[in-house]
């Protein structure tokens, strides 16, 4: 059952606000027991581990003495390793540290060796990836592969005619022999060769027998998903529906829709939209989006905020474990990659800072996946776990990458830095990390 089936609602503030205090949650438990286990592993105690900060609510100690612990505010949490001055474990514990024989200080952050503090700091980014991967690898899974030849599985509802079937094979459309799904680029080619007409003659085998049947133009303006906090979000649009006319004009083809929202340049535009039978009229303003580009430049273009799809479901078969890890690895390296790319190029100045969204904005796509159902919601996180994963290795004091950075100067020079230069980096990046953050929600609060 979909989530927006059990909460209609999703919408409201407060369930925004839950989809969001859930995915960060399971993100940061990841995080965190990444550096709980491999600390473990590495001979590293930890006497806390918190979901959350502020008032305790729900606690208890384990058998190796470490406290596990549910606080008041779920906007984060944290690992308090043996010998720590504080949760943050970015320094230590003078008088306890003293206060202790060789065999209690090898089982603190200080007193461990360099390998297992290293192992231990880098176990927290390296468990968000693995999330990333072990998520897109059951949706991967879950969604299966497209089977070949392209055959019909669930006819989508749009208002065209519609003679296919579900189990229809494709052979040919207006005559063109139907090429592999698979394909993307050869099958976007055949697309753009296509009539542009809204009825298309479709050469099927059914039933053993081969026939010619009637059926909609392949890529009609059709929502298979919302993009959150778009022009089409804000306006209440949603999946399945059908976009008829604009301005008036009747359209019946994905690329008509987008050319009229590229060529408007901002401007206001009345669309008719067909929803289970019914005919809405909203009214929306694209938005100014900079989207990436093969030669890995970017482009500012005008979007309302939709991803399109084909007129039916195509039957799939099942995926394989290895080739969803792959496919899984794959999908990781080009969100991180992608991530990169996005922020040189806002630091360049070649795109809007805007496209830096702060908590308000990660609140807000998270409801909006969360109501368009468990599987959307799952590839939110999937993206959030990479995101958080490549920021905490930056090299930023009080980030994972600080620390990494601390412990490589230790391996070159023979020796930490002073506990004076540890404590003014540590402020450092805390007032930087702070700008950032305070950055981000401006972004949230003034950009459109």
């Amino acid at each position: 059952m979909e989530i927006t089936q059990l909460i209609p609602q999703f919408g409201s503030v407060v369930w925004t606000l839950l989809a969001f205090v859930i995915a960060l949650s399971v993100i940061v438990a990841i995080h965190e027991y990444g550096h709980y286990i491999v600390g473990r592993w590495s001979g590293i105690h930890a006497d806390v581990f918190s979901l959350g900060f502020g008032p305790v609510l729900f606690s208890r100690v384990d058998k190796r003495g470490t406290r596990w612990q549910v606080a008041a505010l779920p906007f984060g949490g944290y690992v308090k390793f043996k010998g720590d001055e504080n949760a943050a474990s970015g320094t230590s514990d003078a008088a306890t540290l003293d206060a202790m024989s060789e065999e209690e200080r090898r089982q603190t952050m200080t007193g461990a060796p360099l390998w297992a503090r290293a192992a231990t700091v880098a176990a927290g980014p390296v468990f968000n990836f693995v999330l990333t991967i072990v998520l897109f690898t059951g949706i991967f899974m879950a969604q299966g592969q497209v089977s070949e030849p392209l055959t019909v599985g669930e006819l989508r509802p749009i208002p065209s005619v519609q003679e296919l079937q579900e189990g229809d094979v494709l052979l040919e459309i207006e005559g063109t022999p139907t090429p592999s799904f698979d394909d993307s680029e050869g099958f976007d080619t055949f697309l753009k060769n296509l009539p542009m007409q809204n009825a298309l003659t479709y050469t099927v085998e059914r039933d053993g027998t081969r026939q010619d049947v009637t059926g909609p133009y392949v890529y009609p303006p059709l929502v298979s998903q919302v993009v959150p906090r778009s022009a089409a979000n804000e306006a209440g649009m949603e999946p399945d529906d059908v976009i008829i006319s604009i301005d008036g004009v009747p359209i019946f083809a994905f690329d008509q829709l987008k050319q009229r929202v590229e060529s408007s340049d901002g401007a206001t535009l009345g669309l008719e939209v067909w929803r289970d039978g019914e005919i809405l009229d909203l009214a929306l303003t694209p938005k100014r989006t900079d989207e990436p580009m093969p030669d890995g430049g970017y482009q500012t273009v005008y979007r309302i905020g939709i991803v399109g799809g084909i007129f039916f479901e195509p039957a799939t078969s099942t995926v394989g474990p290895l080739d969803a890890v792959q496919g899984a690895v794959s999908r990781t390296y080009s969100i991180a990659a992608g991530s990169l790319s996005g922020l040189w190029h806002m630091i360049a100045g070649n795109i809007s800072s805007c496209n830096l969204s702060g908590p308000i904005g990660i609140a807000e796509t998270s409801g909006a996946m969360a109501s368009q159902g468990g599987q959307s919601f799952l590839t939110f996180i999937a993206v959030l776990s990479t995101a958080v994963g490549l920021l905490n290795l930056f090299p930023v004091p009080v980030l994972d990458g600080g620390h990494l950075v601390f412990f490589a100067y230790e391996a070159v020079a023979g020796k930490p830095p002073s506990e004076r230069a540890l404590r003014a980096l540590m402020s450092a990046g805390l007032v930087l990390i702070l700008g950032m953050m305070v950055f981000a929600l401006t972004n949230d609060i003034f950009c459109p």
